[in-house]
């Protein structure tokens, strides 16, 4: 039994961002080995990294969106992920990101982030996403400021985060 999923690729200046392959699964398991990923849900053993890798894949074949691999033009190296998210127990769709640290402070966040906002607000047609933050991410919530972003006190919490920030995007603001 085969099974495939189609992805949208976007191209900006400097990235691809394509659907995840399970070549991407050492530079995501090698993330979610570290501390910087315990404001997205790690740090993970390997196996649980590996379930959330395939949650990703499985995401885009649920929804028909999902989260982008992240890899720059010039060499094909994964450096993260970005995208469309909305699990069942999400109460809003949400615009994530992930870096690894290779990509943090060069605007690939926000060269990637700007490129999936464009897709959520156009092909997918939302009016409006949530980014979901820890308030101990501060370059997360930078690239939601930069973004213009704007935080949203009203908005409902994650049952699995409920003290997060929640930062709105809105289509006619960009």
């Amino acid at each position: 039994m085969s099974f495939s999923v189609t992805y949208p690729v976007l191209e900006t200046e400097r990235l691809v961002l394509r659907g995840p392959q399970a070549s991407d699964y050492p530079a995501f398991g090698g993330f979610y080995d570290t501390d910087r990923s315990r404001f997205v849900g790690g740090p993970m053993q390997p196996r649980n990294a590996w379930r959330h890798f395939a949650t990703e894949i499985g995401h885009w074949a649920m929804r028909g969106f999902g989260m982008w691999t992240v890899t720059l033009k010039d060499t094909g190296a994964p450096v993260g992920l970005v995208g469309c998210w909305y699990p069942i127990d999400w109460p809003e769709r949400e615009l994530g990101w992930i870096l690894y640290p290779e990509a943090e402070g060069k605007g690939i966040g926000h060269e990637a982030a700007t490129a999936a906002r464009a897709h959520a607000f156009g092909p997918l047609g939302w009016e409006t996403a949530v980014s979901y933050i820890e308030p101990e991410n501060v370059r997360s919530i930078a690239l939601a400021d930069r973004l213009g972003a704007r935080r949203d006190d009203t908005a409902e919490r994650l049952a699995i985060a409920p003290d997060c920030l929640v930062y709105r995007h809105t289509k006619g603001a960009i």
